[in-house]
């Protein structure tokens, strides 16, 4: 249902994305990615490295690093796919937001919902 490929979107040093190897429907579930959280306190070790850039808020006092394909989603404002925690099973399930064509590239909203058009915090410097 998905691949990693690269991306025209992505400038980083692997330019990569996920995308689509099949049409998805609309709320489809597309991937679960489980969870490595870590208490909130513990981020500043973190900040140190490059998953600073690759990290999700996990409720009020954790943070998450996602693994499969979690951290491999790239971002835009008109996402064609969003996501929930599921805290109970420990993952982030990535869902189809609009109709997903095969080849597309999946693409979620880094603010966290789908119409949130805020700077994001690596644009803010």
């Amino acid at each position: 249902m998905i691949e990693i490929k690269t991306s025209s979107l992505s400038d980083g040093e692997f330019n990569r994305g996920v995308f689509a190897t099949c049409d998805i429907k609309k709320g489809e579930l597309l991937h679960a990615a489980p969870v490595i959280s870590y208490p909130n306190d513990q981020h500043q070790h973190i900040e140190k490295t490059l998953l600073a850039d690759y990290a999700f808020e996990y409720g009020i006092n954790h943070t998450a690093i996602l693994l499969g394909y979690g951290m491999l989603f790239n971002h835009s404002y008109e996402p064609n796919a969003n996501y929930e925690i599921d805290f109970e099973g420990h993952t982030f399930n990535f869902y189809a937001f609009t109709d997903i064509k095969a080849g597309d590239e999946i693409l979620i909203n880094y603010n966290g919902d789908v119409d949130i058009k805020d700077a994001l915090w690596f644009n803010e410097d």
